[in-house]
């Protein structure tokens, strides 16, 4: 569906606009999760200066970078363009007065403001949480850092690779430490940014119902180590309930047996057995049906008990038939299973493709831009992908004058550094 056709619906969240001063990840991801909804999410980014590029990090953050037309790298590294479709990009220095001046003109016509730099930082610009909803008491305000606004902790940095080991994720992923390979390993995307981006999504839409309810704006404040704490879901409470530390499993599960990677004839697949009638059906297709009736594996319980005599029988079996083999006749039997996909596989796999999760766009530097989709689908208000990820400034002339600044005052605003220029090859 074309979203400029007048028989496109309005997103969910038509109306809503966001101004987005975040970069990297979990804001990013936030808002592109809003933007995706129907809001409209104007990015601000640093106007290039000396020394510095400007704009998102993760502009810079390649290869791989998209190719243009002719088959040359562009500046717009793949890492940005992941996080950042269905929004405008305008260039502000928010460290001169003027620039900080345009935040708050920008302000006093969105929702919602998302930041994540550190906590003190925007204080020094004027643009705090305070500051901004004294001016502005129905906006939004949201906060995204690695520790929170409160705690021993505030003042550091935060990444998600730290996040993950002090947060306690490192210490349940990788391989069990008396095996080959065993040890920590951090989860192969950065999934404390990624679910602080979700965690602040979903906060943003309570705020927005409770302001649309009572016309107050509110603070919002997100840390990434928060998330990843809640993010632990069973394994913490697996913890609180028995004060023992869950440890590394590899690619067992710490609750479920049998669930994990196994060796078949000509590679692995995953055996994912939720209940004991699946646990029978299993049995049953491999051959082995004696095993459900054993008192020490019939029930998941016992299973997790004696997972060492079963694993080790399981395995022989497996390993006797090919994957595809053991796929067609488990999925048959509906016992869950499945195949160990690299990324090639999975964008070229029939139900992804079914299911839209591949998207393309076309682009200022190239015709056919391809992207991961949003897995969210609504009936009545469908996701819409509106827009490429912005280039650097893409949009500065043209949200400036929705505030109604001329276009001398934006050739003042530039020639002072406080916008950067206009980049080539925009629309």
């Amino acid at each position: 569906m074309n979203p400029d056709t007048p028989t496109c619906p309005p997103g969910a969240l038509a109306g809503v606009r966001v101004l987005d001063l975040s970069r990297v990840l979990a804001g990013p991801w936030c808002t592109q999760t809003l933007a995706d909804l129907g809001a409209e999410v104007i990015k601000v980014e640093r106007p290039p200066a000396a020394g510095h590029p400007g704009g998102d990090d993760t502009r810079g953050w390649g290869p791989p970078f998209l190719k243009d037309r002719d088959g040359q790298d562009t500046a717009e590294a793949a890492y940005f363009l992941g996080a950042n479709r269905n929004k405008r990009s305008v260039t502000v220095d928010i460290a001169k007065p003027t620039g900080q001046a345009l935040i708050h003109r920008l302000a006093a016509t969105c929702d919602v403001m998302v930041e994540n730099f550190k906590v003190g930082d925007m204080a020094r610009y004027g643009l705090d949480r305070d500051a901004m909803r004294e001016r502005h008491p129905r906006l939004i305000y949201c906060s995204i850092t690695g520790y929170g606004q409160t705690g021993p902790y505030r003042e550091r940095a935060g990444y998600d690779y730290a996040i993950q080991g002090l947060g306690g994720l490192m210490s349940v992923t990788g391989e069990r430490d008396d095996l080959p390979g065993g040890g920590p390993q951090k989860v192969g995307v950065a999934v404390a940014d990624l679910f602080t981006g979700m965690y602040a999504a979903v906060a943003i839409l309570a705020a927005l119902r409770h302001r649309d309810a009572t016309g107050e704006g509110q603070a919002i404040d997100m840390a990434l180590l928060d998330a990843q704490v809640a993010m632990l879901a069973n394994l913490g409470a697996n913890y609180l309930v028995t004060g023992q530390a869950p440890k590394r499993v590899g690619n067992s599960h710490q609750n479920i047996v049998p669930y994990q990677v196994f060796e078949v004839a000509d590679g692995h697949l995953i055996l994912a057995v939720g209940n004991d009638g699946q646990f029978e059906r299993f049995c049953a297709v491999a051959g082995c049906p004696e095993l459900a009736r054993d008192d020490r594996f019939s029930r998941n319980a016992s299973r997790v008990r004696h997972r060492d005599q079963l694993v080790p029988l399981l395995a022989a079996r497996l390993r006797q038939r090919s994957r595809a083999d053991w796929l067609e006749t488990l999925d048959a039997a509906t016992v869950p299973c499945g195949p160990i996909n690299d990324l090639a596989d999975v964008f070229a796999d029939a139900q992804v493709l079914h299911r839209g999760m591949r998207a393309t766009l076309a682009h200022p530097h190239a015709d056919h831009l391809e992207l991961v989709a949003s897995p969210i689908k609504l009936s009545a208000t469908p996701v819409q992908l509106r827009r490429a990820p912005p280039l650097l400034g893409q949009h500065t002339d043209e949200v400036l004058a929705e505030l109604g600044l001329g276009a001398d005052e934006a050739a003042a605003l530039r020639a002072d550094g406080v916008i950067g220029p206009a980049p080539s090859g925009g629309c």
